[in-house]
């Protein structure tokens, strides 16, 4: 096993979890390493502004707070590569990790993989997502002062994100493929009563519209389709939100970490350790309610100084 490749702690993931793990993890002198993955930085590199970051008064970009974390990290001997993990052996310490073919080991290991966002998988929203359409409405809905923005999806996070976006926005409509909503009742009632909530039955957006003049790319509005009748109609928007759930990144430690039905990594209570000593849990792998760069950050403070501990008491 070549020195190089063993190591105190790996980190599976970047993003706000993983640096900010890799970050404490370098501070406490475990020389960490970072794969991070099929999206380097995590979600917030699709996010355009990031204003609810705390200490960041004007706002930020939100490539360049992940640039930012990473250099931090790094600064205090932590070592971030552009891998993917392929697979993991967490039947035994030290831990194998295989990422680009290379096998790795570790004593500690610290999971931020993360979670996406379910998208239409349509080709115009990701040429406009963060320029208009958005998965995250507490990240964005403040972009979207007095306009008209339309909610896709049925479920409870829909008519949250529906209603929370009445707060900002001048009218909001949702859209959902079925003629009723699976949300619960006490979500329903409020986005019903809601004045500046309507909704589209039987229809799904079956394109992103919008210009990209100079550069300049701006959500004009949607073409939806009737599911029951197939017309289309054209309906001007000023932002799309698609809120049809999160898919946690953790097809990789199916059947050997503990996970909810949908996949979220379960923790222990007041703890990111798993059900595996010495594997750890950090950011929206393992949060299914929050969701926010600083929550998945101090989660990931949480981990590394877990993991700090649990070699302590394991040397």
């Amino acid at each position: 096993m070549a020195q190089d490749n063993h190591r105190k702690v790996i980190i599976i993931g970047s993003g706000p979890a993983g640096f900010t793990a890799a970050l404490y993890a370098g501070r406490a002198n475990l020389s960490p390493l970072v794969f991070e993955g099929q999206q380097p930085g995590g979600q917030l590199t699709i996010t355009t502004e990031v204003d609810n970051y705390p200490g960041f008064p004007e706002g930020i970009m939100g490539p360049a707070l992940m640039d930012a974390m990473r250099i931090q990290a790094q600064r205090f001997g932590a070592e971030t590569v552009f891998k993917s993990v392929e697979s993991v052996d967490l039947s035994k310490r030290p831990f194998k990790i295989v990422a680009d073919g290379e096998e790795y080991f570790t004593e500690s290991l610290i999971i931020s993989t993360g979670a996406s966002a379910k998208l239409l998988s349509i080709p115009s929203e990701s040429e406009f997502m963060g320029y208009g359409v958005s998965a995250c409405a507490t990240c964005d809905g403040f972009f979207f002062k007095n306009q008209h923005v339309v909610v896709v999806g049925g479920g409870d996070t829909a008519m949250e994100e529906a209603t929370y976006l009445t707060k900002h926005a001048a009218q909001v409509t949702v859209v959902h493929r079925r003629n009723e909503l699976r949300a619960s009742k006490a979500m329903i009632d409020k986005a019903k009563k809601n004045p500046k909530i309507d909704f589209v039955w039987d229809s799904v957006v079956d394109e992103v519209l919008g210009t990209n003049e100079g550069g300049h790319k701006k959500l004009t509005g949607v073409r939806l389709k009737n599911l029951k009748t197939i017309a289309t109609t054209i309906f001007p928007c000023d932002g799309l939100f698609l809120a049809i759930g999160h898919q946690p990144n953790t097809t990789l430690f199916e059947g050997v970490l503990e996970m909810d039905a949908v996949g979220y990594l379960k923790t222990k209570p007041q703890s990111t350790a798993t059900n595996i000593p010495g594997v750890f849990a950090a950011g929206d792998v393992a949060d299914s309610k929050y969701r926010q760069a600083i929550s998945a950050a101090g989660t990931g403070c949480m981990a590394a100084i877990d993991a700090e501990r649990f070699l302590a008491e394991h040397e």
